[in-house]
């Protein structure tokens, strides 16, 4: 059971393991870590490049040197499960720190927030960090993809029908679309793409879903085979394999996604977000 702070961030788990990347074990480990969102290592080049691209949108007194210790201290706290530190040190930063700080809301929201109205507000502040990110950055694959992930999380809370009369889906797509342009090996992209079009497939039809919306099974299928080739390790992926195979198929789906499931759960996590992913995963088929 998720332990409540009195901040309003619910901590992880008790049970969960203890992910240490103290010294250079983040940066060690990052390549695997971001495989899924291919988020660059924060060094000073890096940060530079952020400085640089950001203009006058970037927070005064900040150099290249202190926003690379300040986000490479606040991905240790992410992939340790420290969200709130994590989301704070990226809020701190503003559009520099963006991408760090809707993924640690996004995250924990998605996972350690119970109340449904409070999820949706935290998913809603999630999308104003990054459409902020968008405006200032929007060379950055992720200003773009931490966008979708809001605004698709978001939909799925009010329902995929209401989504769709709200005009979000296509918000989706396009953040989508715009992230694979920029970054072709986004595997998170690719897995949202993929959910993206059996979502509407199994809400409205096939034949519906592919003339109002552009969304098709065999996209959904194609999208799925690259993430799952570009992060065969990740559990998110296999967890979203049996979503997508329950979605398109149904009932014939099931094995197949108890399949997926199983393997999800089965994954050893590399860092506190895959726990909660595989975590999820074993929930299913309980």
């Amino acid at each position: 059971m998720a332990t409540r702070k009195k901040s309003g961030w619910t901590a992880m788990s008790a049970k969960a393991p203890a992910f240490d990347f103290g010294g250079d074990a983040l940066k060690k480990a990052w390549k695997d870590l971001h495989a899924g969102d291919a988020e660059p290592w924060p060094d000073a080049k890096r940060a530079s490049a952020l400085l640089k691209a950001a203009g006058k949108s970037a927070p005064k007194g900040i150099d290249a040197a202190a926003l690379a210790g300040t986000l490479e201290a606040g991905w240790r706290a992410f992939h340790e499960g420290r969200f709130e530190e994590a989301f704070e040190a990226g809020a701190g930063l503003g559009v520099l720190g963006a991408s760090l700080a809707a993924k640690a809301m996004g995250i924990h929201a998605a996972y350690l927030v119970e109340d449904a109205a409070e999820r949706l507000q935290r998913f809603e502040t999630v999308a104003a960090l990054a459409e902020a990110a968008v405006a200032a950055l929007p060379e950055e694959a992720n200003s773009h993809y931490r966008r979708a992930f809001a605004l698709g999380r978001y939909s799925q809370g009010i329902s995929i029908v209401k989504a769709l009369k709200l005009g979000l889906a296509g918000k989706v797509r396009e953040s989508l679309d715009r992230t694979l342009a920029l970054a072709p090996g986004h595997a998170e992209a690719h897995l949202a793409l993929a959910v993206y079009h059996a979502e509407i497939v199994a809400k409205v039809g096939g034949l519906v879903a592919g003339l109002t919306y552009g969304a098709k099974a065999a996209e959904a299928e194609k999208h799925l085979a690259a993430a799952l080739k570009l992060t065969p390790k990740s559990p998110v992926a296999h967890l979203e394999q049996g979503n997508v195979a329950l979605l398109l198929h149904g009932a014939k789906g099931e094995d197949a996604a108890a399949a997926a499931y199983e393997k999800a759960a089965k994954l050893k996590p590399r860092d506190a977000m895959e726990w909660l992913d595989a975590r999820h995963a074993a929930s299913l088929i309980e």
